[in-house]
């Protein structure tokens, strides 16, 4: 009796491991696609990812005769002798563990697949339920959530926010069935993909022509492994002027996408002596990565001949701030409260509702004048709210030197960052539509 791949789904769905392993033995599969997704169910369900690996062929014929897929452990790395006297750029985690794990698949005369050989055992931990989304054999995106995806991304959405968003209408990113890294892969080679060459040369040439214009104007871009425009920056004379007296406060905001590519507009902003907006230069960015914004902050540094800013001010982006850690090591980095007053309503419920727990939070964002008032007041907030187990909170805890003014000592404040960031988009604006590329 033969039976389908969908039997062995069946009984996995129902947590019927052994039953499903008789019928994953006994089943026939179409073609090498229905054989690889059938191992991989098993593979998701047992905490282990796939990878194809050896095939044969019949004899004067390209039709396969037998295949093998492994566990993605199985093997080592390739030694890397013959390139040992280069610098590398990074070394990637060596995750081959020379597991013996596989199923082998042979075809009949009718091209039917069948199970001929399979190892169970591996010798590494499998991976628990709660991270079994993320193997990636398992990963797959289909058709309408990417359009979900694109949709959303392209209305001025950002990624984390949109795949957010499909997490919680399917209960939890395990249920995504793709990972969030996945979807920035996917997002960045959608953009990739439209920016066109003439746009490209265009930008290009007139960056060139501002330069013979000023003579201090100065301009970098950033291409993939494809050559596409994936990120640009440029700044004008007055600003690295500016820049040089007046570098004490830097502000680095990535919260507007102005052109038809979707680019972050990512402005650099300092304040004069007058408590006037100053723009040190402007970046569109294809993506908010680690990779772009290491590029972008070392690209900055360089042209604004290697000085650093003091202190710079950000959001809580985790890509900008490990960025931030390698490219900026003499400037300090602080949070703009702007930002976390603008989260705190979506991110703690109570907080709208319960006008003890608010004023408590602003006492702490904002008047607390020594340690032990913050400490006090911090703790009274939490236990008004009930507030013990929430993780954000917990997180914005850790990291209260880079945002409380307490720990700072910067005279630098929400109510003056709120003003700049109205003034600054308008800046920016000004200055992309009178360099816009057509």
């Amino acid at each position: 009796m033969r039976y389908s791949c969908a039997i062995v789904a069946l009984y996995l769905r129902f947590n019927c491991a052994l039953i499903a392993l008789y019928f994953f033995f006994q089943a026939v599969y179409k073609d090498e696609t229905e054989a690889y997704e059938c191992f991989c169910t098993y593979a998701h369900d047992n905490g282990f990812s796939v990878r194809k690996d050896h095939h044969s062929f019949w004899p004067n014929s390209r039709k396969i005769k037998s295949k093998d897929f492994v566990c993605s452990k199985a093997g080592f790395k390739k030694s890397d002798d013959h390139n040992s006297g280069k610098r590398k750029r990074f070394t990637r985690p060596v995750v081959r563990t020379g597991c013996p794990a596989m199923v082998r698949f042979v075809t009949d005369e009718d091209g039917y697949w069948h199970v001929k050989r399979f190892i169970e055992s591996h010798n590494h931990e499998l991976a628990s339920p709660a991270d079994r989304h993320l193997l990636r054999s398992c990963r797959n995106m289909i058709e309408e959530k990417a359009s979900v995806l694109k949709s959303m991304t392209d209305a001025g959405i950002r990624t984390v926010d949109a795949y957010a968003y499909l997490a919680e209408e399917v209960g939890g990113c395990e249920n995504v069935g793709f990972s969030k890294r996945d979807a920035y892969n996917f997002i960045q080679k959608e953009k990739r993909a439209r920016i066109e060459i003439g746009d490209t040369n265009s930008l290009i040439q007139l960056f060139k022509d501002r330069q013979v214009e000023d003579h201090m104007f100065a301009w970098d871009v950033q291409y993939d492994d494809e050559d596409r425009l994936v990120n640009f920056f440029w700044v004008d004379g007055r600003s690295r002027i500016d820049y040089e007296c007046f570098r004490d406060v830097l502000i680095f905001d990535t919260s507007y996408r102005l052109n038809k590519y979707n680019f972050v507009c990512a402005p650099f902003v300092g304040v004069n002596n007058h408590w006037q907006n100053i723009l040190f230069g402007i970046a569109f960015l294809s993506e908010e990565t680690i990779e772009s914004f290491t590029w972008l902050f070392k690209t900055f540094v360089r042209i604004m001949g290697n000085k650093y800013p003091t202190t710079i001010f950000t959001d809580q982006d985790q890509a900008m701030a490990r960025a931030i850690e390698v490219t900026l090591p003499h400037t300090r980095h602080r949070l703009c409260q702007w930002h976390i007053f603008k989260k705190v309503p979506s991110k703690v419920s109570i907080y709208n509702s319960n006008n003890k727990v608010r004023g408590l939070f602003h006492k702490c964002m904002r008047w607390c004048d020594s340690e032990e008032v913050f400490e006090e007041a911090w703790d009274e907030m939490i236990k008004e709210g009930n507030l013990h187990n929430h993780e954000w909170l917990q997180d914005l805890y850790k990291i209260r030197r880079k945002w409380s003014l307490l720990s700072t000592r910067i005279f630098f404040t929400w109510a003056f960052y709120q003003r700049s960031v109205v003034s600054v988009l308008i800046m920016c604006v000004m200055a992309f539509q009178s360099q816009q590329v057509h």
